[in-house]
């Protein structure tokens, strides 16, 4: 599990951000996605300043310091200026107070500005920060988006993740996010955001063919940059009727990745059997069951259908006898 570095040219880069001075400390880490609203600071209360977090000053901050003296401010800012801070951020294109330029040149700590409102910028930060920062985990295996649905195809070395994959982009009933190593974060308690690496964006290997840019092949629509994860499909080397696979399904089967518990169906590999067809089927099954309607019950339900007309019939014979 790793954590990515992000810098605050990366921040500048990705939201709506403008540099006002500090363009040679732009390379100062970001270590939170928290965004720091420093109202209290204002005040000179820093009892629980967290100066690890990029300082958003707008229009209440900004007020409140001009009923400030110059050597009152002057300090505040200093304090706020402190070695760990990555950057201040002005929202609504609010006039940058001197003091708060003294201070930030003499930590070597950016300005940065917008005409975004303090809530707008503050929800841009959260979410890109949020993203990049959070935990990551490599898995092996095959991410691919069927109608609109994010499946995981993990499985043994050789036993057809890709090509099976590769078979789904070519009908159309695909498009690829990653192949061979998927990199994933977590954006919520419940969501997981799967990605390939930078290397391999696009790339499918394909054995006894080679590397293909898929992207490239079969036009721009047969590509995604990344994929909430909503299905894990697990091929196995096995076959139907043996101890180790349910020929109805395991319906409480999970994997766990980053703490989140990902739906998963293991799918034995037999010779002619069509893989793709099947992972195409699983996602259908697992979509229409997530709108309420599951075959499985349907099933059920007229096998206790049929017993009980069958007992009917049953007592009607033998009140003939």
């Amino acid at each position: 599990m790793a954590v990515k570095k992000v810098t605050v040219k990366d921040l500048v880069d990705h939201t709506r951000l403008t540099i006002v001075s500090g363009h040679d400390y732009l390379d100062r880490t970001i270590s939170t996605a928290d965004i720091s609203r420093p109202g209290l600071e204002m005040t000179g209360y820093f009892t629980y300043y967290a100066p690890e977090r990029v300082q958003l000053l707008g229009i209440t901050e900004t007020s409140f310091s001009e009923r400030m003296s110059h050597d009152e401010l002057l300090m505040v800012y200093r304090k706020m200026a402190d070695t760990k801070t990555p950057a201040f951020v002005v929202s609504t294109n609010l006039p940058i107070a001197d003091e708060l330029k003294q201070a930030a040149e003499e930590a070597n700590i950016p300005i940065l500005t917008t005409h975004l409102t303090s809530s707008q910028i503050l929800s841009n930060m959260t979410y890109y920060l949020g993203g990049e920062l959070a935990p990551r985990q490599a898995v092996h295996g095959v991410l691919i988006d069927v109608h609109g649905l994010g499946v995981l195809i993990t499985g043994d070395a050789g036993i057809g993740k890709t090509e099976s994959a590769l078979e789904l982009i070519q009908q159309g009933k695909a498009r690829l996010v990653a192949d061979d190593r998927v990199d994933i974060h977590q954006e919520d308690e419940q969501r997981l955001i799967g990605q390939p690496s930078a290397v391999l964006q696009n790339l499918m290997e394909v054995r006894g063919v080679g590397i293909i840019d898929v992207q490239q092949v079969y036009g721009a629509v047969s590509v995604r940059s990344h994929a909430s994860i909503r299905l894990n499909i697990h091929l196995s080397n096995g076959k139907i009727g043996e101890e180790n696979f349910d020929r109805l399904g395991n319906e409480d089967e999970t994997l766990n990745i980053l703490g989140v518990k990902v739906k998963k169906m293991v799918v034995p590999v037999t010779p002619g059997r069509n893989t793709a067809s099947v992972i195409d089927a699983a996602a259908v099954k697992f979509r229409t069951q997530n709108m309420g309607y599951d075959a499985l019950q349907t099933l059920q339900e007229r096998m206790d259908k049929a017993i009980i007309e069958n007992q009917k019939e049953d007592a009607e014979e033998r009140k003939h006898d």
